[in-house]
């Protein structure tokens, strides 16, 4: 009978304390760029807007929805990784084609980008995702 307690109570303080489930979702949320909650996201992803809109959106568009000029970075996020993603837009990149020539230029020298890349990154991510929509997002209190 006494181990039956003590086993209730181990169960009990794992459960609670988080166990193996817990931590492996909380993992997984850490591992996000963004955090969002009821539809509002935190202040890196709302300034990843803001420098988005400053130093990206004349080339791919309201949102990173692409253009006719450059190509959609909501859909190239469902494929690239952050490492990919950073090395793109720090370094450039020229893809050349039969029918057409793409160049990325280096943004590695442009403070506003290089400085803020991972918070470019977690709003781009979060579109690609289908967390937030378009427009400007509603930014939490704290």
């Amino acid at each position: 009978m006494k181990n039956n307690v003590w086993i209730a109570a181990a169960v009990a303080i794992f459960c609670l304390g988080g166990g193996f489930t817990a931590r492996s979702s909380a993992t997984a949320e850490e591992e996000l760029p963004y955090r969002v909650v009821d539809g509002r996201v935190d202040r890196a992803t709302f300034n990843g807007y803001r420098r988005y809109g400053n130093s990206c959106l004349q080339c791919h568009g309201p949102d990173g929805a692409g253009s006719s000029y450059a190509p959609s970075l909501t859909e190239s996020l469902k494929h690239l990784t952050q490492e990919q993603f950073n090395d793109v837009v720090i370094n450039g990149r020229t893809n050349v084609t039969r029918s057409q020539q793409n160049v990325m230029p280096s943004f590695g020298y442009v403070e506003d980008v290089a400085l803020y890349i991972n918070d470019i990154y977690g709003y781009l991510k979060a579109r690609s995702d289908g967390v937030i929509g378009r427009g400007r997002p509603q930014r939490m209190e704290n």
